[in-house]
């Protein structure tokens, strides 16, 4: 498939995916014509870099990180060195902190919601 209609299937624009590209993340092979043809494959790839990165990694773990994931199914493969797994372990710990620190503004949101509605009753 050429690369718009990648970018439609997958809801990533063009120049994003020539990043992918550029960055090693995806790969493409070329038309006699010179225009970049995608294998099917590459539409699960490009979902899992888009998830990838929305997880906060960056495009230089993304590019270690997606030689040991399946596309198909997104589940890991037998090929992590020991150092790639301690940067994602890093990475988990850091997406646990931000999620902590997520709930806690909600729960700070929560309470000064809870004021402003009990300020603003009459009994």
């Amino acid at each position: 498939m050429r690369i718009g209609e990648l970018a439609r299937r997958t809801g990533v624009s063009e120049r994003s995916l020539r990043y992918y590209e550029k960055r090693g993340l995806l790969a493409s092979g070329r038309t006699p014509g010179g225009h970049r043809e995608y294998p099917e494959a590459a539409v699960d790839r490009v979902i899992r870099i888009q998830e990838l990165f929305a997880a906060g990694l960056s495009s230089a773990k993304v590019a270690r990180l997606l030689p040991c994931m399946r596309d198909a199914d997104g589940g890991p493969s037998a090929v992590a060195t020991p150092r790639l797994v301690a940067d994602l372990a890093e990475e988990r710990d850091r997406i646990d902190r931000m999620i902590a620190d997520l709930v806690r503004s909600r729960e700070t949101l929560d309470e000064v919601i809870e004021a402003a509605r009990g300020e603003g009753t009459v009994a």
